[in-house]
């Protein structure tokens, strides 16, 4: 029998396929078909703060700066003033989801500033969420905000919610930092259990015959997964972080490849939304049937033993990769 059981934010999972933060989470019956399908965990949608504190001025700076160039641009959000019971809403799911399934719920949070509405992942906490998902989304449109001060804005709002909260906290991040690794080992530092690797931008399509700027949205494709499988390998065993892998995981074969590169948890939204809920007990079976076959007994036999730390050659994961990348191409021309 083989042991699909993982360890996540201090939290014992079933099995390390988690439902990651998307539409699905907002209904409490797919939550608990979730449970059913075997998912060790799932992280509900995410919570705006704009929807928590609008009238914030550090928000509004924010939020008035580069809007029409940001994929969440206020102009994308339904109005304003139906937030707050959006925000009841949330918190009466958490309730709910808490009383209805046994697997931890992650609850999601998506700010990038320290207004008010930090103080709401206190009552987060006080509905039952067994952890919190801090997702960092912001696209820094404005020339006159520097890297170094972004990432001071990120960790001023990271240790804001530390503040009020005492469950686990996990942040999504996305890949354009300078230094992933020095940001990891920072927020770290500031009591951050889990990292995601990584969210994704979503971008906003031009309409040339009405001349307006839309809205779009594309699931992700196993090819994604090729981003955070290289991060997640260089960040194994080299802070205490666990490392939840996001993005392109659609099948079994995903599955192995982002715990043997070091994920403590593969997090999955597209291939469900696609395909329906179900499709996650397919996926935990092609994973658990790889594992027999190569002859392993658990998940953590296969952990991170292909991460940068594990491998014969651990410059692939660096400058070497490109190069030899393009050399394959040399016979062909």
């Amino acid at each position: 029998m083989i042991d699909l059981k993982a360890t996540y934010l201090g939290l014992n999972l079933k099995s390390p396929l988690v439902a990651s933060a998307s539409v699905l989470s907002k209904k409490l019956e797919n939550i608990r078909k979730m449970e059913d399908t075997g998912l060790g965990a799932v992280v509900l949608y995410s919570l705006f703060e704009e929807e928590v504190d609008h009238e914030s001025i550090e928000l509004n700076y924010f939020l008035n700066r580069g809007t029409e160039s940001f994929p969440e641009a206020i102009t994308y959000f339904p109005d304003l003033n139906n937030y707050t019971l959006q925000a009841e809403k949330y918190i009466n799911l958490i309730r709910e989801a808490k009383k209805s399934v046994s697997i931890p719920v992650i609850a999601s949070l998506n700010g990038v500033s320290t207004g008010g509405w930090v103080k709401y992942a206190r009552r987060i906490e006080e509905a039952g969420a067994d952890a919190l998902e801090l997702n960092l989304y912001y696209v820094a449109s404005d020339a006159q905000i520097d890297g170094q001060n972004l990432e001071r804005a990120y960790l001023d709002v990271i240790n804001a919610i530390r503040a009020e909260i005492q469950i686990p906290l996990a942040v999504k991040l996305s890949p354009f930092f300078t230094s992933l690794p020095n940001f990891l080992q920072k927020i770290s530092q500031a009591g951050v259990r889990g990292a995601v690797l990584f969210n994704r931008f979503y971008q906003p399509d031009l309409e040339i015959e009405s001349l307006e700027v839309q809205p779009h949205l594309e699931l992700s494709a196993s090819s994604d997964l090729l981003l955070p499988l290289r991060w997640i390998a260089i960040s194994h065993g080299r802070l205490p972080l666990d490392l939840a892998l996001s993005s392109g995981v659609h099948n079994g074969r995903d599955m192995v490849k982002a715990i043997m590169a070091g994920a403590s948890v593969v997090m999955v939204a597209s291939e469900l939304v696609a395909k329906g809920i179900p499709r996650a007990a397919e996926m935990l079976q092609e994973f658990e049937q790889w594992i027999m076959k190569h002859d392993y007994a658990s998940v953590n036999e296969i952990r991170g033993i292909l991460s940068q730390k594990n491998v014969a050659s651990p410059a692939v994961f660096e400058r070497a990769n490109y190069m030899k990348a393009l050399r394959l191409f040399d016979d062909r021309f």
